[in-house]
This record gives structure tokens, C-alpha cells and sequence, in this order.
């Protein structure tokens, strides 16, 4: 399975960086929003809860499309600003993560006229983990560490409105773990879970 969605990641960037001469580019800023979606599993039976948070990312990006056909990408290079929270059910922490990312989605985009577009959006997110990838968070967990770098997949949708501002709502999956961890639970050895961080993200771009 992984081997099949990572040739597929490939493919996707390959078409990206390979767009006809008579392709239109344009380059903008893009910031926003995410919430997380967080599947937590331990080994002792949900002794930990996750807690959804709200993070932000802003960066630069590329929108590459080729006219009539409709088809294009959006390649980005991200800051990622994504906040975990965890309970054990007496306390609850938050742990900031802090992120390089770069998503490359194949677009397909709609023209309803010159003032606005509508696109959907598909493709591979590579991520860097640039903060502390070492936590102990509550009084039953030990050793967690955080992934140095994750590949995800990327879900999106959105409007473009006079060719210039884009409002889009983007799911990206998490391919893998996020972090692991050990559980220090009286009467049980080598207890262990691990976190996978989906995460919903609305964004707003300007392009120039």
C-alpha cells in the first residue's frame, strides 16, 4: 500500500514540474488555519484521550495552469504551526509542533466566468519536523518521540475569485505515525501507543 500511494506521489510531482511552455504561473502568499483530527491508540485500552487543537501555517506558493484544459498544480512551501493536546484523564497538556511543509497537488479548476473559478485538488505533502521532537507529557506517558519528517496526502477544494484571492478547505491524511510513545502503568510492562495527526485546514491566498 505504501509503496503504491508513494509511486503516486512521485507521478503527482512529475506532472507538476513537467507543465507545458504555454502554462500561466503565478506565485502568492497563503496562510491559514488547521484543526487537528487525531487518532490516539495505546496499548492499555484508551488510558490517554487526544484533544483537538487550533494551529496556523503561511507561506509561498505556485499555481501552475494550463489553459482550456483546466488542469493545473499548486506547489507550496509552508511554515506549519500545529498544536497537539492530550489528556490522561486528571491532566491536560498541549505540545506545539513545529513544521516545514510542502504539499504538491494536481488542481483541476472550473470557470464560471472571469470573476470566479472553483478547483478540486489532490496530492502528496512532504513534511519537516524543524522543533522538539522529544516530549513527556502527562504522569503515564514517557519517551515520546516525534517523527523527524512524515509524507501525507492531501484532499482539497476551494474558490478563486477575480484570478486573484482563493479561499480553500484542504483534509490532509497522515500517512504513518506522527509520534510514539511508552505507557508507565502499574502492573503493565512494555505498554506502548502511538499518534497519527490528520489535520482540516482552511486557507486564503493571494496571488499576484
Amino acid at each position: 500500500m505504501k509503496k503504491n500511494i508513494l509511486s503516486l506521489a512521485v507521478i503527482v510531482a512529475a506532472l507538476a514540474f513537467a507543465m507545458p511552455s504555454q502554462a500561466q504561473i503565478q506565485f502568492g502568499v497563503k496562510a491559514g488555519l488547521n484543526v487537528d483530527n487525531i487518532d490516539l491508540k495505546d496499548s492499555y485500552g484508551g488510558a490517554l484521550k487526544a484533544k483537538n487543537r487550533t494551529g496556523f501555517f503561511a507561506g509561498l506558493t505556485a499555481d501552475v495552469t494550463i489553459p482550456l484544459a483546466g488542469l493545473g498544480a499548486d506547489i507550496a512551501v509552508l511554515y506549519d504551526n500545529k498544536v497537539i493536546g492530550i489528556s490522561d484523564g486528571v491532566d491536560e497538556v498541549n505540545k506545539t509542533l513545529h513544521y516545514i511543509d510542502m504539499p504538491i497537488n494536481a488542481k483541476y479548476t472550473i470557470g464560471f466566468s472571469s470573476l470566479a473559478s472553483v478547483y478540486v485538488a489532490t496530492g502528496p505533502q512532504f513534511s519537516w519536523n524543524i522543533g522538539d521532537r522529544h516530549w513527556s507529557p502527562t504522569t503515564i506517558t514517557q519517551d515520546w518521540e516525534i517523527k523527524k519528517s512524515e509524507f501525507s496526502w492531501n484532499i482539497g477544494c476551494g474558490v478563486t475569485a477575480l484570478s486573484h484571492l482563493r479561499v480553500g478547505y484542504n483534509y490532509n491524511i497522515a500517512i504513518g505515525k506522527t509520534a510514539e510513545f511508552d505507557l508507565l502503568v502499574v502492573g503493565v510492562s512494555g505498554a506502548k501507543g502511538k499518534l497519527k495527526n490528520n489535520t482540516h485546514q482552511i486557507s486564503l491566498t493571494y496571488l499576484f
